[in-house]
């Protein structure tokens, strides 16, 4: 088993950055170094192979990050798969109901907690007591992010053994009916409602994170803290483009 620090950290209360993009398992290798705590592997909508999951998640391993994969649905089989290829961690899409957050513990968790295809994989090699050290080492995410999720929310929040209950912007406003508009007032008053009730019910908090919404969505009470790489470099190649065109007029 890996030495994660990722749950311990939000069991104290801390912050804890997690990073998304367009990963390769030499790009985890890269990221590394900055003393990230984890990184988001994107199985819903990008590309990666189950195959790449096990090269990204030993990546991980390396610098003492998490690997969180949001898998494209909440499938037992699905699950299961994931947490065998190496994966440190899951995220859960589209989980609106109790009965759906407690589908996603059982397939994440071996038993008594769950029910969990009994196999390891990777992380189980040299592990005596494997079982009980994957159901208190996996991380497990799962995403509020339709309308029907906010109005059962009270209800998900009752189930144990989820680290963290991530509020998605993206699908909640197409829910709401503002499609591709995250940053909609009434959507972003929701996700703030949606957090305080998280936090008050003495769970943690997940938000999606910009350089410039970061310090809000912690003093909100938000923990873990997801945001993307892409965004840097595009803001740097901008200002480096604008930089040579105004040598350019310059000259």
């Amino acid at each position: 088993m890996a030495d994660i620090r990722i749950k311990q950290r939000l069991r104290e209360g801390r912050a804890v950055g997690v990073v998304s993009g367009h990963h390769t398992s030499d790009m985890i290798d890269f990221l590394g170094q900055f003393g990230l705590d984890g990184i988001w592997i994107e199985c819903e909508h990008g590309p990666v192979s189950w195959e790449e999951i096990g090269d990204m998640s030993r990546a991980c391993d390396l610098w003492n990050m998490a690997s969180i994969v949001r898998v494209t649905a909440n499938e037992p089989w699905l699950i299961t798969r994931t947490l065998d290829r190496g994966a440190s961690g899951i995220a859960v899409p589209h989980v609106s109901t109790r009965e759906a957050a407690a589908a996603v513990v059982r397939a994440a968790k071996f038993g008594p907690l769950g029910r969990r295809g009994m196999y390891g994989g990777r992380r189980s090699y040299g592990v005596p007591d494997y079982y009980q050290q994957a159901n208190d080492e996996t991380l497990v995410v799962i995403l509020i992010e339709e309308s029907e999720a906010i109005a059962n929310l009270a209800e998900i929040l009752t189930v144990d053994h989820i680290d963290v209950f991530f509020v998605a912007p993206a699908d909640l406003a197409q829910t709401m009916g503002y499609t591709g508009q995250p940053d909609h007032p009434e959507v972003r008053a929701v996700i703030d409602r949606a957090i305080r009730q998280i936090v008050a019910a003495g769970r943690t908090a997940g938000a999606l994170v910009t350089d410039e919404t970061i310090e809000h969505y912690y003093q909100l009470g938000a923990r873990f803290l997801l945001t993307g790489w892409p965004a840097w470099v595009a803001r740097a190649a901008r200002a480096y483009r604008q930089r040579l065109d105004s040598l350019a007029h310059q000259s």
